[in-house]
Parts: structure tokens; sequence; C-alpha cells
């Protein structure tokens, strides 16, 4: 689905959903505790400055979630995360349950968890706004077998949000537990999980300003969840991910977090207000465009527009200076349209026409007002081109 463009010179970067540019605090974070030495299990004085690093991060991004230092278990990324929380959840027993437009990492591992076994998986379909139906997870709750539901609380290709609080509450009288991917939406709005009662939750540090490689699952004290680790190994992280942690990684996330706490309200109303303005020059200059999911609340950096009969890599070759995409970076390469976009009732000429832009911290007016014209030009010329095609 996603080939993201961009070149090194002058490039105006709108594919924070891809991976968003290093905070300058994590950055010099990263760097200067790349330059020290420690085994953070170590016990002598460098290690327990390497574990005092681990311990800082772990506060901070406890701090952003809302939840205790305790809940948090660094992993590297969001893929490790969800892996981890759905084949811990499968080995209670029972059904898993999830929506046509998650993320891979969650679809693709309960397809494999559930492989041979098709009623211990339940799929839910979406509406045209990629609203998941929840009637069937309600269905299957009332049966009284669900181990684990999984809702992305912000997809990746459309930013459409999921309201989870109505369904937490069914899944725990139920006795199920609730997983959410939350990459996409970590550091772009305020979280707490005081008030979002799920009871685990998947993330990535490089969506939020962090370096790539290292993330987190966050388990909720008390949820009764079986070891699953994918590693065997030490016992790191209480037993759930063996390995020699990445200090460095670990610190620049926690840098990131506390960035993004600080900022979060402050940015999530600038760039709200810089992807209103993309949505509304992309209308004016290409009437029939179309934005995916833009009934619905959305996060505030992401915009999903379908070019109608212009494939969008097409569009993306012929506007070079900005970095956008065309799905998911996740899928890179992949023949196949966005299966988000499919199961939303887009047709596959539709999916193939869809760019992907998203905003962020370091986006600017300038850089929105560039994407538009070369959006436009773009468009209109590839439009020019299948014309001139058409008629020879």
């Amino acid at each position: 689905m996603a080939k993201s463009r961009a070149v090194a010179t002058d490039v105006v970067y709108l594919d924070y959903n891809a991976t968003a540019p290093m905070r300058p605090e994590a950055l010099e974070v990263t760097l200067s505790t790349l330059k020290s030495v420690g085994n953070a299990s170590s016990m002598h004085h460098s290690g327990r400055g390497a574990a005092a690093r681990v311990d800082a991060a772990r506060r901070q991004l406890a701090d952003l979630l809302g939840c205790s230092p305790g809940e948090i278990i660094f992993t590297s990324g969001a893929t490790e995360a969800n892996n981890l929380a759905l084949r811990s959840a499968h080995a209670r027993g029972g059904i898993l349950a999830t929506t046509a437009v998650e993320h891979p990492a969650v679809l693709e591992t309960a397809r494999a968890l559930t492989t041979g076994k098709p009623d211990t998986l339940v799929i839910v379909p979406v509406d045209s706004n990629g609203i998941a139906e929840m009637e069937p997870i309600y269905e299957a709750l009332r049966a009284q077998d669900v181990a684990l539901i999984s809702v992305m609380l912000a997809n990746n290709e459309t930013g459409v949000l999921a309201d989870l609080a109505e369904l937490v509450e069914a899944a725990h009288e139920a006795g199920a537990l609730v997983h959410t991917d939350a990459t996409q939406y970590i550091g772009r709005l305020p979280m707490d999980l005081a008030d979002l009662e799920v009871d685990l939750l998947s993330l990535s540090a490089h969506k939020f300003g962090g370096p790539q490689g290292v993330g987190a699952l966050f388990l909720r004290r008390g949820a009764t969840l079986p070891h699953r680790p994918l590693m065997i190994g030490g016992g790191q992280e209480r037993g759930w991910r063996a390995g020699t942690l990445n200090v460095a990684g670990i610190a620049g996330l926690g840098a990131a977090a506390e960035a993004a706490r600080l900022n979060v309200r402050a940015e999530s109303v600038r760039i709200s207000g810089l992807r209103d303005r993309l949505e509304t020059g992309l209308h004016a200059h290409v009437p029939d465009c179309q934005i995916n999911g833009s009934s619905v609340p959305r996060l505030p950096g992401v915009t999903s527009v379908t070019f109608p009969g212009v494939p969008a890599d097409a569009v993306l070759a012929a506007m070079p200076h900005v970095a956008a995409s065309d799905g998911s970076a996740c899928s890179s390469g992949a023949p196949s349209p966005s299966h988000v976009l499919l199961a939303m009732g887009r047709t596959r000429d539709d999916a193939d026409a869809t760019v992907r832009f998203s905003l962020g911290y370091a986006t600017t007016e300038e850089d929105v007002e560039r994407a538009i014209k070369a959006a436009a030009d773009a468009v209109a010329q590839v439009r020019a081109l299948l014309a001139t095609t058409a008629e020879t």
C-alpha cells in the first residue's frame, strides 16, 4: 500500500504517521546516552546509571499515559507489543475479536493464532467512515467466551478515532480483556489511562518524536494474563521481554514522551487547524477530491484524500518535494490496495487513488501551502497525461 516519497533537500514532510522527525529533546538524550556505557541489568556504577535512565524514561512515559511506571513493558515497538498482547491473551482460551481496519500487526497475528479454528476469531466490519459495527463483538460477549478484544484507538490510514468506553465496560462485565493499538494516538491527543480503562495498550516511540526501534506495552496491574514472551532468555521487563535493554532508545522515548506531554494540547489544536487548511485548499483546487472519514472524529493531523481516477503513486511521483504516502508504510511494496479503504466500502480504483497526508509537531503553515499547490499541480499533471494517453 504505502510507498512514501521523500527527497533529501527542501522536503515538505507530511508523513508523520509513517514516522515523525525526532524531537530535539529526544535526539539530544539519545545521543548523550549512546556516548555512555552500561548494561541496565549490571550492578556496578555504570549499570546503575543505565538503569536510572531506563527508570526515568518509564516514569516519563507513565506520566504521558496516566498510568503507573510499573505497568509499562519496554519493547522494540508496537508490533512486538501487539504480538505480546494477543499471544498472551490467546493463551487464556476463548475468542479473539478485532476489526477489519486494524494494523497488520494485530490482524495477521490474530489470524495466525486462530489458524484452523475460524470460530475463535471475530473480525467485525466497519461502516463507510471506518467505525466498527460492534454488534458481533457484543454477541460474542453475551456468549461469555471472549478472551480479548483489540480495537485500535486511531486508524493509521484515515485517523478515524474509536470510542472505547462502552466496549470496555461490556467486555469487563463479561470477563474479557481489552487491548488497543494506540500507536497513532499517543502524543497526538491527551491520554489518561485512569479514564480509558483498557487492559493493554501498544505504542511506538517514533510516532511521537522518539527514536525508531523502541516502544512499549502497557499492561494494567491486575489484568489476568499469562506470560507468553516472544523471546526466551533473561528476566528483563518482569519476564515479558528478554534481552539487554535498549537504553539509548528507551531514554529517547522518555524524552519524547515528556515533550509530547507538555505540548500535546496546544499542538493538537494547532495541527488540527493546519489539517483543516490543507483539506480546504485541496477541495478548492481539486473540487472532486474526497476526504475519507471526514464526518467523524479524527486525529488532528491526518487526512486521507482520494483523487478519483488519478493513481496515488503517480501523484506522489509528480510531487517529489512532498513526503506523503499512499497508505500504511508498514505495507510498502504490497500489490493490493488498502484493506482499510476496502473495508470502508471504497472501490479498488478509489483505494489506489488515495494519498495520506499526516502532519505533526514541526509542520508549518508554509508546509501546508506548499503541499496544497504541489498536490493540485500533480493531480492536474497526471490527469493531463492520462487524457493524452487515452487519445493516442
